[in-house]
């Protein structure tokens, strides 16, 4: 069977796609599209100056970026497109999770290329081996997930309303830059709330985010995890958001922990991507990318879970669980009640 002229031609496609998401990254990272926008307009070799980057570089950034219709030009000086602003981090709706997914994706698919005959799983340490990279995992997950959470899930889950009631303490594990506690402390003010991450970059970026927002006083950011938990006291509510699958090898200690460390009547909320029970339904357009990113989770050491069998796991350890699907059944939350 030889490759026929269609098959060719759509690969090639897939391929621009995927240099074209990273040429965008490096413009991302390198602050190169935001600080063009603030200019206007500029040289390569002037936006290499403001930027506090290689002029070298820059100017080759500058011609790709052109080729893929996130410049124009004129009489030498560059100025953005509509695309090019697209990818920009703080505009409503920003296409850099795509940008940042892309080289993040390239990096997975690498390690688990390398590690399949071996069957090594060297864990979260691989998200930490490309610099450029880990900066932005954090505003990749928040502005994929930041308006789906703030637009359907807080309303819709009655935990928060509760929580807020009472004047309670959340606990959100696994915190990355802040954002879901953030959000939650922005709609329900008397909620107060602890960050833990494993990551001191996303422990500083949640601490400069709170001052900023003026919420300083109510969230409190720390290295740590559900290993590490050094919270006192019981709390009312315990987040963990796309984290739980990195610690279900010790389901078991995990539940154990979450029940005692939550007041009568506190609330559990797990959110994790939903994997389906059939095989087939990865076919999806919406879930082909969850295959994918579960086999980078195994790299990682985990791999995704039904929502199903996070709620046994509640109803194991005497918690009341409940199941909420959104974003058309990919995303699961999970919400545990303890009895008291």
């Amino acid at each position: 069977m030889s490759v026929s002229p269609e098959q060719r031609e759509r690969v090639m496609a897939q391929a621009q796609g995927a240099v074209a998401l990273e040429i965008a990254f490096i413009g991302v990272a390198n602050g190169l599209l935001s600080q063009l926008d603030r200019m206007a307009h500029a040289t390569a070799d002037q936006l290499a100056a403001a930027a506090g980057a290689d002029a070298g570089y820059v100017t080759r950034w500058c011609d790709a970026a052109y080729a893929f219709g996130y410049l124009s030009e004129s009489e030498g000086q560059f100025q953005l497109t509509d695309l090019g602003r697209a990818f920009r981090p703080d505009v409503p709706g920003t296409l850099m999770p795509f940008a940042v997914q892309s080289v993040l994706s390239a990096h997975m698919a690498e390690r688990a290329a390398t590690f399949m005959k071996t069957g090594e799983r060297p864990g979260e340490k691989v998200l930490a081996e490309r610099e450029s990279i880990l900066p932005w995992f954090g505003p990749m997950l928040e502005m994929s997930f930041g308006a789906l959470f703030e637009q359907q899930i807080l309303p819709q889950i009655r935990a928060f309303a509760e929580i807020d009631a009472r004047q309670g303490v959340a606990v959100d594990l696994g915190c990355g830059n802040g954002w879901y506690l953030l959000r939650l402390a922005t709609r329900f003010p008397h909620i107060r709330g602890i960050g833990l991450d494993g990551f001191v970059e996303n422990i500083l970026q949640a601490q400069e985010r709170a001052a900023a927002a003026g919420l300083g006083a109510r969230l409190h950011f720390q290295v740590g995890d559900i290993y590490n938990y050094t919270v006192p006291e019981r709390v009312d509510l315990i987040a963990m958001t796309r984290a739980l699958h990195h610690v279900w090898d010790q389901k078991d200690k995990v539940f154990v922990t979450l029940r005692d460390s939550l007041r009568p009547a506190g609330m559990a909320v797990i959110w994790e991507p939903c994997w389906p029970r059939q095989r087939a339904d990865l076919v999806q357009p919406g879930r082909r990318m969850l295959a994918f990113q579960n086999l980078t989770e195994h790299v990682q050491g985990n791999h995704f879970l039904h929502p199903d069998d996070i709620a046994d796991a509640f109803r194991q350890v005497g918690m009341v669980p409940s199941v909420h699907l959104f974003a058309n059944g990919n995303e699961a939350v999970v919400v545990g009640r303890n009895p008291g």
